[in-house]
C-alpha cells in the first residue's frame, strides 16, 4: 500500500484548476493499492468522500501548517504530491531535509509561468528538490529542462468524459455554422479576436463561454461592430460547457498564453476541430489533422476560413479530433500517474 498527501483540495465546488486535476487522480487510483490523504474545506466530492483508504483533513482558519505537518510526522507518507508555494509545502521540505524523510516528492507542471520572469522561487524549489517532475505536455518538459536542468516526463492532463463527449454519431453538416470559443475573457486570452472574426461572418454564429475582466471590452466591441450574430454565454459549468461543444461546429480558441489548456482536450472530446495558437504547442491538437495550429492572426482567420467554407473538412477533422482524444482519458491518465508514484518511490529508497 502506497501511502499519499496532497496539499490539494477534494471540495465538489472547487474549479481550481490544480485542484481539479488532483481530484480526478484521486478518484481513479486504486484504494487498494493507494492511500490518500487531501484536505477541504467544505462539502467533499461524493466520489472521493466515499473511496476507501482516504483521510480528508478539514483546512481551518488558522493552525492549518502545524496541524497537517503533525500528521505527516506521525505517519510519514510515502509520496507528497503536487507541492504548491504556501507555508505548509515550505515547512515540509524543510523538515524532509533535516529530518531525512524517505517521502518522495512528486511534481506536476501544468503552468504557462515557465514563459514569465522572474521564476518562482518556491515554484522552482518544488521542481529542483522533487524527485520525480511530470509537465502536461511535451512543451513544458522541455521548458522545464530548459530553465531549470531537471529531466521532466510527460502524464498530460485528462479529460472527463462525463461531460466532454461527441453529438450523435448520425450528424450531418449543420445549415447554420457555430463557432465557440470557450475561457476566461483576459487579456492574453485576446478574445476581442473572436469579436471581430463575428464580424467578418455575420451569417455565422459565434458563441463566447466565459467570464473575467474584459467581458465588457468584448460586449462594447461587439456592439460597435454590430455583431448580432454573436453570443455571450458567461461563465459556464462543465456540463454547460460539454453541451455549448456538441451544439459547435469548431473551437476557436486565439490565446497565446498558456500551459496545456483542456479546454482544447474537451472541444476535441466533443467532436471539435480546433484553431489555436502553435506558441505554447499544445499536444491535444494534432495541427493538420485534428484542427490547426498556426502561427500568426492572419493565419487563424485564414484556417477559420477554411472550416467555415468546407462542412466535409470539418466533419473529418471533427471524429479524428474523437480519436486522437482517447488517449486523454482521465481513466487512462491515472494509470500513468500510480506507476509514476511507485518508480518515485523505488527512486527515493536507493537513496
Amino acid at each position: 500500500m502506497i501511502t499519499m498527501l496532497t496539499p490539494s483540495f477534494a471540495d465538489e465546488a472547487d474549479t481550481n484548476a490544480q485542484n481539479l486535476s488532483a481530484k480526478e487522480i484521486v478518484a481513479r487510483l486504486d484504494p487498494k493499492r493507494v492511500s490518500v490523504t487531501m484536505l477541504h474545506e467544505g462539502a467533499v466530492d461524493p466520489r472521493i468522500g466515499s473511496r476507501p483508504n482516504t483521510t480528508l483533513l478539514r483546512w481551518q482558519k488558522r493552525g492549518n501548517t502545524a496541524r497537517t505537518i503533525a500528521r505527516i510526522l506521525r505517519s510519514v507518507p510515502d509520496i507528497y504530491f503536487h507541492p504548491r508555494e504556501g507555508p505548509l509545502d515550505s515547512a515540509f521540505f524543510t523538515l524532509r531535509r533535516y529530518l531525512r524523510l524517505k517521502t518522495a516528492v512528486v511534481t506536476p507542471v501544468v503552468s504557462g509561468g515557465l514563459y514569465q520572469q522572474p521564476y518562482s522561487a518556491a515554484r522552482e524549489r518544488n521542481i529542483r528538490q522533487a524527485d520525480a517532475v511530470y509537465a502536461n505536455n511535451a512543451y513544458l518538459a522541455e521548458l522545464v529542462r530548459e530553465k531549470t536542468g531537471v529531466d521532466a516526463g510527460v502524464i498530460h492532463s485528462g479529460i472527463d468524459r462525463r461531460y466532454f463527449f461527441p453529438p450523435d454519431s448520425s450528424r450531418a453538416p449543420r445549415e447554420t455554422v457555430t463557432v465557440l470559443y470557450g475561457g476566461s475573457l483576459r487579456p492574453y486570452k485576446r478574445v476581442p479576436m473572436v469579436v471581430q472574426q463575428a464580424a467578418r461572418w455575420p451569417k455565422v454564429r459565434f458563441r463566447i463561454a466565459g467570464a473575467g475582466e474584459e467581458e465588457q471590452v468584448c460586449k462594447k466591441l461587439a456592439s460597435d461592430l454590430g455583431c448580432g450574430n454573436l453570443e455571450f454565454l458567461g461563465h459556464l459549468s462543465l456540463p454547460a460547457l460539454g453541451d455549448a461543444m456538441r451544439q459547435a461546429d469548431i473551437f476557436l480558441f486565439p490565446s497565446i498564453i498558456e500551459g496545456h489548456p483542456q479546454v482544447l482536450g474537451q472541444a476535441a472530446a466533443s467532436g471539435l476541430p480546433s484553431i489555436a495558437m502553435n506558441i505554447y504547442r499544445p499536444d491535444y491538437v494534432v495541427n493538420g489533422a485534428t484542427g490547426f495550429l498556426v502561427e500568426t492572426d492572419n493565419e487563424l482567420a485564414e484556417k477559420l476560413d477554411l472550416l467555415i467554407h468546407q462542412p466535409e473538412l470539418r466533419l473529418a477533422m471533427g471524429e479524428a479530433a474523437i480519436a486522437h482524444s482517447r488517449k486523454f482519458d482521465w481513466d487512462v491518465i491515472a494509470g500513468q500517474w500510480q506507476d509514476a508514484f511507485e518508480r518515485a518511490i523505488a527512486t527515493r529508497r536507493k537513496h
